[in-house]
């Protein structure tokens, strides 16, 4: 695949002396300040999960490039944290000579060595870069510690950085039309000014991208894998409202797309924005907005009242037009997904491809389509071994070639106008022995169970979990990642506030909620499965003979599943019925629109079980 085209890099390697002259500029900067340490978040000013080259400060500092996990340089050591799903690249792009690598367990991970630091010692952090949930861990070990936590702005990492550091994105922000969005932003902010009056509030202060970008119907291409504009904004309780954008990024009409009741400001009108507060309950959220903007809001003599983004959960129950356009995407990224398991089931079994050029071929069918704006994250292709690692990310350095006798899992997703799309497949290379075939069809069993659940009004993904492990922990087995995370329409791959994972989350699954289903089984150092589709809530409704209406799930992703790794003995009728009949309905939407040679193979791995 020609570079030109590719969405996905996977050369991750960094210069070797990278670690040491950066840190070693960072720890004079610390000095200058009077810091013994500094903390470094992967988080930008946005909170993003994805970051502009211009934020990517843990990068720079460690030359680790996974999307989570935080370091802490101290002047006599440093420490880099990374979370399981980046194992292998974390010790591949830092210097031991410089970072000790460690698990990441969120702020956790960060107080044990502020607790180990000299009493009276002094450690920076940029308030900014953290949200005031985030600090109060911090801020506690500190005290516990007898040491200071000192905010610093500027910071000294980008002091150090200085004039080599990129410039901030300024990507075009352009309308998203009614036709994908389904409801207009003057519908959606006059919406939310009900719930500002509820709460006694003036207005609320909105910092993420992806809130931006739902309320106010625009996309933007700040952020990588996601359509994001970065910016801010005020919403007031009569449905006005104030966007603030860099000037580079306003587009011809823009202003006039957003309506006379929307005052398109610059980032340098945020200060007086905040002073006519004054005296005013502004609700911020105080999990996803960075400290700098609680401290702003008090100086500005504004009383903070800590609260959920306001747009999160209306974000979070897609309307009819997005359910719509989500299914349409899905049924062409799963004519795309034929095209490459037919591919993977063929000629792939001979040449016996690398990790890598199995992610470029899907990676060029999805942009071969015409359709496809960007991946919705980078692609996952690991092979055996790799594939026993959820969240793997290969590398130059770390491909391998598939071979037969093992497992490929592949999890990807792409991004379009209409919809974002996220699917895993376990594939079989040869022959897959009896131990594949018992693990995949467990893994099945536990899909099927949450996909075709039904559950009344206030159950929480919490509630519905176990449903996905109920097989495997029947068989002594499990697996140490969620089951399902909230997805965007043209928006985020991971987008809250609902989620299905045995970690308690408060929020009630709803009409229109689009979640994934994706339970697997991972043997160290052997293989990997997981099979993942998405499916969104679907309105209460009574059943015969019931009391109450029930909600359940509608599948959106359409793929086969690999029917050699199916222990057919161990399906009960249902659960075979309910396999024969999803391959049915995927070969009738995919049919027409694949090459013919995919379609007979399609016709065949979708006949009946």
């Amino acid at each position: 695949m020609p570079a030109d085209t590719a969405f996905q890099t996977f050369d991750v390697t960094t210069h070797p002396t990278q670690g040491i002259t950066h840190v070693a500029a960072l720890r004079a900067q610390m000095t200058a300040l009077g810091l013994y340490g500094f903390i470094i978040p992967h988080e930008d000013e946005h909170q993003n999960e994805y970051l502009p080259d211009a934020n990517e400060r843990l990068a720079w500092v460690s030359g680790f490039t996974g999307s989570a996990g935080a370091a802490i340089v101290f002047q006599d050591k440093a420490i880099l944290f990374a979370d399981g799903r980046y194992t292998l690249q974390s010790r591949e792009q830092t210097d031991p000579s410089v970072f000790s690598v460690e698990d990441f367990n969120g702020m956790a991970s960060l107080a044990e060595h502020i607790l180990k630091a000299p009493k009276g010692s002094v450690i920076g952090y940029d308030p900014a870069l953290h949200s005031p949930d985030g600090l109060k861990t911090l801020k506690a070990a500190a005290d516990q510690a007898g040491l200071t936590l000192k905010a610093t702005s500027p910071n000294p990492l980008d002091l150090a950085w200085g004039e080599a550091r990129p410039a901030q994105p300024a990507a075009p922000v352009v309308p998203h039309p009614l036709e994908f969005a389904g409801i207009s932003s003057a519908d959606k902010r006059h919406g939310l000014a009900d719930t500002l009056k509820a709460k006694g509030a003036k207005a609320a202060l909105i910092t993420a991208p992806s809130s931006l970008a739902w309320l106010f119907n625009i996309r933007g291409g700040d952020v990588i894998r996601s359509p994001l504009p970065l910016g801010q904004a005020i919403l007031f309780d009569d449905g006005c409202a104030q966007i603030f954008l860099e000037p580079a990024k306003v587009t011809e009409g823009l202003g006039e797309w957003l309506g006379n009741e929307v005052s398109l400001l610059t980032p340098a009108d945020i200060a007086s924005a905040l002073a006519d507060l004054n005296g005013q309950n502004v609700m911020v959220d105080p999990a996803i907005s960075s400290a700098f903007w609680f401290e702003a809001l008090t100086s500005a003599g504004a009383t903070t009242v800590p609260a959920d983004d306001i747009c999160a959960l209306p974000r979070a129950c897609k309307n009819e037009v997005e359910i719509k356009g989500t299914a349409a995407a899905h049924i062409r990224d799963g004519a795309i997904l034929s095209a490459f398991l037919y591919w993977v089931a063929t000629e792939a079994q001979t040449t016996l491809p690398s990790e890598i050029e199995v992610a470029q071929k899907l990676e060029s069918l999805r942009i071969a389509s015409g359709r496809v704006k960007d991946l919705s994250f980078d692609t996952i292709s690991g092979f055996g071994p790799h594939g026993a690692l959820p969240h793997y990310r290969v590398t130059t350095a770390s491909d391998i070639r598939i071979a037969k006798g093992n497992l490929l899992l592949v999890d990807s997703g792409a991004q379009s106008e209409d919809g974002t799309t996220d699917v895993t497949r376990t594939m079989a290379i040869g022959e897959p022995s009896p131990e594949h075939k018992r693990m995949f069809t467990l893994v099945l069993k536990g899909h099927i169970a949450l996909a075709t659940v039904r559950f009344p009004a206030g159950t929480t993904g919490t509630h519905l979990d176990v449903l996905a492990r109920q097989y495997l922990w029947a068989g002594g087995f499990d697996y140490d990642h969620g089951t399902g995370h909230g997805v965007g329409v043209y928006l985020g791959v991971h987008e809250g506030p609902q989620r299905i994972s045995k970690t308690l989350n408060r929020y009630p699954l709803q009409t229109g909620m689009i979640v994934s289903n994706e339970p697997g089984f991972y043997k160290t150092g052997e293989f990997g499965i997981r099979i993942e589709n998405l499916q969104y809530v679907t309105k209460a409704t009574p059943i015969d003979g019931g009391e109450r209406p029930m909600h359940g799930f509608e599948n959106l992703t359409w793929a086969p599943i690999d029917r050699n790794l199916i222990e057919v003995s161990l399906l009960s009728e249902a659960e075979r019925a309910y396999m024969d009949a999803y391959h049915a309905k995927t070969f009738d939407l995919l049919k027409d629109l694949v090459a013919p040679d995919v379609r007979e193979w399609l016709k065949t791995v979708c006949a009946p079980l």
